[in-house]
């Protein structure tokens, strides 16, 4: 198998591990909250989601961007670019700490941008703003696992980054079934909680976050690092970094500014149906399929593809560009049609009740609709990546924020006139952003086909439209069963255990017809794909 297929399983492996001990860690947490009408679900979700949303600055706007194709090329030095990353890491260190201070002083101000306070109450802030004060640490250690993760994918050391967040996942499960043992739960009204409450859910999941940057740190000597604290940080390009940087950031505060649109519209539906916890936990089961596809698959290719373009071999970058959106599509096609069909099902997962997940479960269903064009986005942004072109990608991700954001405005103006329940503004606000990102994809595939002279699109985009052919029909198939078993009100959504048991079975049929299918038609990235599939199978 080659190193791509190694490191995809590896990777794949990790996060399928990471990703389903995520979803235990958020039963447990629904369990202590709740979930849809949980005011203090949302209030620990948007204090917990705040050093999530710096972390996406630094590891999405910056490293993923800038700082792998750097190490790529000071690998070429004469030390093996030793002195470039350890200038690199102290900088980043440096960064970190001051942002974390900046943001813990700045707390309640941060809270209120996040929550329009004449939407909810006086109480409902001051408990947003009580987590946050726990839960902002977070940054230094998101950032410091991001960066020590990033320089181990340049060097080709892939696994570390992916395994290490099952254990902040087994030290939250522990953590709030502790908390479930001492105070019991749900708990959704903010008046219920008192600061002992709130400091252990608090420390605990900032607790956890500090323990996968730890297991981070054990692996760096296998990369053949040896870092160390160099404050010299002239002569090796950063102020080149800096340029590249500034775009990316950029364009990861324009995704801020409209994400803090969608949260302060978001809370007008807090305490009376699905708003900010509910719509993170949707995000989060339509990231599993994204994070054990696109990010195991893709990874990969990211770091050959900046080799090859590194190298000015535009050729091979284009071939690496079919090859990828190719694999990914065969897998994230047949991933949507089984969420799609077992959509109750799997939101039951994040729910307490049958009625919530049916509530629930057109969030998820609004965020399937950009899930093939966010593959194809992880392989075109990074291409220009790949080239240090960060300008670029600035610019139809503005198009894309404005369009978020403007989306996320108009259903709260649609609720208001009564056009559309509050029920569905989660909804609403979620198929904004999915509509906003097929738009982002389809200019940003065209500028870069432009840029590039081709990049063969007519060789995967015949293939994507294939298997939209097959998972139809395999779509139908699900649904068939979905139906034998109750419908999505029958047993399949009578718990969180058989919601995960009703998704496991839709899921499963719509995989076996959707590769019948592709068999029958003998569909050329088949093999490939089951080769690859194979391998994460335990040898007998």
């Amino acid at each position: 198998m080659s190193s791509i297929g190694r490191a995809s399983v590896l990777i794949g492996a990790g996060t399928i591990v990471s990703r389903v001990s995520g979803l235990l860690r958020i039963v447990v947490l629904v369990a202590i909250v709740g979930s849809v009408g949980s005011a203090a679900g949302d209030a620990f979700g948007l204090a917990n989601q705040l050093p999530n949303n710096i972390y996406t600055v630094i590891s999405t706007g910056v490293l993923t961007a800038v700082i792998v194709p750097q190490i790529v090329k000071a690998a070429a030095h004469a030390d093996g670019g030793r002195a470039f990353v350890s200038k690199l890491f102290t900088l980043g260190t440096v960064i970190l700490l001051a942002a974390t201070a900046i943001a813990m002083v700045a707390a309640p101000f941060i809270v209120t941008v996040y929550i329009d306070p004449s939407k909810v109450e006086p109480d409902q802030i001051a408990l947003a703003t009580a987590f946050a004060y726990w839960c902002l640490p977070q940054i230094f250690f998101y950032g410091l696992y991001a960066l020590l993760g990033e320089i181990l994918n340049a060097r080709k050391v892939f696994g570390p980054y992916t395994w290490a967040p099952i254990v902040n996942n087994l030290v939250s499960i522990a953590g709030f079934g502790l908390f479930l043992l001492l105070f019991g739960g749900p708990s959704p009204d903010v008046v219920q909680w008192t600061p002992t409450m709130i400091g252990l859910l608090g420390g605990v999941a900032t607790g956890g976050i500090v323990l996968q940057t730890v297991v981070l740190l054990v692996f760096w000597r296998r990369a053949g690092l040896q870092l160390r604290p160099d404050f010299h940080w002239r002569g090796v390009g950063l102020r080149h970094i800096g340029r590249l940087a500034g775009w990316t950031f950029l364009m990861v505060i324009v995704g801020q500014l409209a994400g803090i649109v969608q949260t302060r519209v978001l809370s007008g539906a807090s305490g009376t149906g699905p708003a900010i916890l509910a719509s993170q936990n949707a995000w989060l089961v339509f990231m599993l399929p994204y994070s054990i596809i696109v990010l195991s698959i893709g990874t990969p290719y990211f770091t050959q593809l900046s080799e090859h373009a590194a190298a000015g071999r535009d050729g091979d970058v284009k071939t690496d560009i079919v090859r990828s959106i190719r694999v990914l599509g065969l897998f994230i096609v047949v991933a949507t049609a089984a969420l799609a069909v077992a959509s109750v099902p799997a939101t039951r997962i994040f729910t307490n009740s049958s009625a919530e997940a049916l509530a629930a479960a057109p969030v998820l269903l609004c965020f399937l609709v950009c899930l093939l064009p966010l593959a194809v986005l992880f392989v075109v942004q990074r291409t220009f990546y790949a080239y240090n072109d960060t300008r670029t990608p600035f610019f139809f991700t503005l198009v894309q924020g404005c369009l978020v954001a403007l989306s996320a405005l108009a259903a709260g103006w649609a609720v208001s006139a009564g056009l559309v329940p509050l029920s569905q503004l989660a909804a609403a606000v979620a198929l904004g952003q999915a509509l906003s990102s097929l738009v982002q994809v389809i200019i940003a595939t065209i500028i870069l086909h432009r840029r590039l002279g081709g990049i063969r699109i007519g060789e995967w985009m015949p293939p994507l439209v294939r298997f939209i052919g097959a998972a139809i029909p395999a779509a139908g198939a699900g649904w068939g069963v979905l139906l034998l078993c109750g419908g999505p009100t029958g047993w399949v959504s009578d718990s969180i255990y058989t919601g995960a048991l009703g998704a496991a079975l839709v899921g499963s049929v719509v995989l076996a017809v959707y590769i019948g299918i592709l068999a029958i038609f003998r569909t050329p990235e088949l093999a490939p794909a089951l080769a690859l599939g194979r391998r994460f199978l335990p040898k007998r």
